[in-house]
């Protein structure tokens, strides 16, 4: 019995696209194009449901779709990459932290066509309790290490606001220093 012939090269890059542990997903305009089975998994979905869907329905919210477009696109335009991590929307509703990086085919028009991989990290960053929108998205600034000043900047909002914020969720998870409360952001309850 003879061995099965070599795989092409692109039978081999189908194979790895298909069987790859992350998800991964080919955009345009912000809307699926070409997406794995992990990548539907992920979410939810059976393979091919997600293919012509925008992707604001895995957002938490349109208010953080738009948001992170907005941090994103200067960041694609810049660099021709982008990457965070943030708080993502299964099907079902339920909410998980998700690491997301991305490149742009075209860094004048980052979001006209662009590849994405995103890891879930649920396993080992579950999501703290029921926040807002601003609560997630100051707490997303809060896990990268940015500044209340930073934040503010980023938000279009002032210190002062991001610091009540602040406030509110370590009121609200029970922590006690800043230091905690990113521990508590993160998933774990310990510092």
């Amino acid at each position: 019995m003879e061995p099965p012939p070599p795989a092409g090269r692109a039978d081999a890059l189908q194979l790895a696209f298909d069987l790859s542990p992350v998800g991964l997903c080919v955009t345009e305009n912000r809307s699926v194009v070409l997406c794995n089975p992990a990548f539907a998994a992920m979410f939810g979905y059976a393979p091919g449901e997600l293919l012509g869907q925008p992707l604001e329905p895995l957002y938490p919210s349109h208010e953080e779709f738009e948001q992170i477009g907005s941090i994103g696109r200067p960041a694609m335009q810049a660099s021709g990459t982008y990457s965070d991590d943030r708080i993502m929307r299964r099907r079902d509703g339920s909410l998980f932290w998700c690491h997301v990086a991305g490149q742009a085919l075209d860094r004048s028009r980052p979001f006209a066509r662009a590849v994405w991989m995103f890891e879930d990290l649920s396993q080992r960053r579950p999501v703290a309790g029921a926040l807002t929108a601003r609560e997630r998205e100051i707490g997303r600034q809060l896990v990268a290490g940015a500044t209340s000043k930073q934040i503010g900047r980023v938000l279009g909002i002032s210190p002062r606001t991001v610091e009540a914020h602040r406030a509110r969720l370590m009121k609200k998870l029970a922590a006690g220093s800043q230091r905690e409360l990113v521990a508590r952001l993160m998933g774990s309850g310990q510092p």
